[in-house]
């Protein structure tokens, strides 16, 4: 069982993103403040969860949660600031949404650029440990997933739908064929066989 708070009798959102190491597309996160009682047995680590699992418990999180939101990042705001300063960004989006502040952050990871007047705590594999970071999780990657799928059906050749767009072998050999699309990450390396690409 995952843990429901780091300290006990205080407001804690648990934060995560989805889509970072992405070759296009947004990158999403999720903020979640769940309440000090919830349990739920199903609810860990999106990653480890089946997709269908994980469309269940959105909106069992939705609607049990103190407060959420999710927050998003451009590609090209990516390209601008980098993809690291973009997953804090997203998350600081998301926290500025919230209808309840939270008095505590639990951030998934190891790093976080601290949001103003709220203190932090970064946890390593924080989806597989706390419940909030865990439906942050899920959040940030169903909502993104939902994105991805939209745009497969404007570009289906570079097969969204399936890789959501991670550097798959099917994805990089339709960048090798059609080129790149308007929501690729120009300052990513698209393939392996070019360092650097000349836009």
């Amino acid at each position: 069982m995952l843990l429901p708070y780091l300290e006990a009798g205080r407001i804690e959102a648990g934060c995560d993103e989805a889509g970072r190491g992405c070759l296009a597309g947004s990158v999403f996160a999720a903020a979640v403040i769940l309440p000090p009682d919830f349990k739920n047995e199903d609810l860990n680590d999106s990653k480890q969860l089946s997709e269908k699992k994980r469309y269940l418990l959105r909106p069992v999180i939705e609607r049990e949660a103190i407060a959420w939101a999710v927050g998003i990042v451009t590609p090209e705001e990516i390209d601008k600031i980098n993809i690291l300063k973009a997953s804090f960004l997203a998350m600081h989006r998301a926290i500025d949404q919230m209808k309840v502040k939270p008095e505590h952050l639990l951030i998934d990871g190891n790093r976080f650029t601290p949001y103003p007047d709220i203190r932090h705590t970064t946890v390593i594999k924080g989806d597989g440990k706390y419940l909030s970071i865990a439906a942050a999780s899920i959040l940030a990657k169903t909502y993104r997933d939902d994105y991805m799928n939209e745009l497969a059906k404007e570009y289906p050749a570079y097969h969204w739908i399936d890789n959501k767009g991670y550097p798959t072998k099917a994805h990089r050999d339709a960048i090798r064929t059609c080129g790149i699309t308007p929501y690729h990450r120009k300052t990513f390396t698209l393939l392996p066989e070019q360092l650097t690409l000349d836009f």
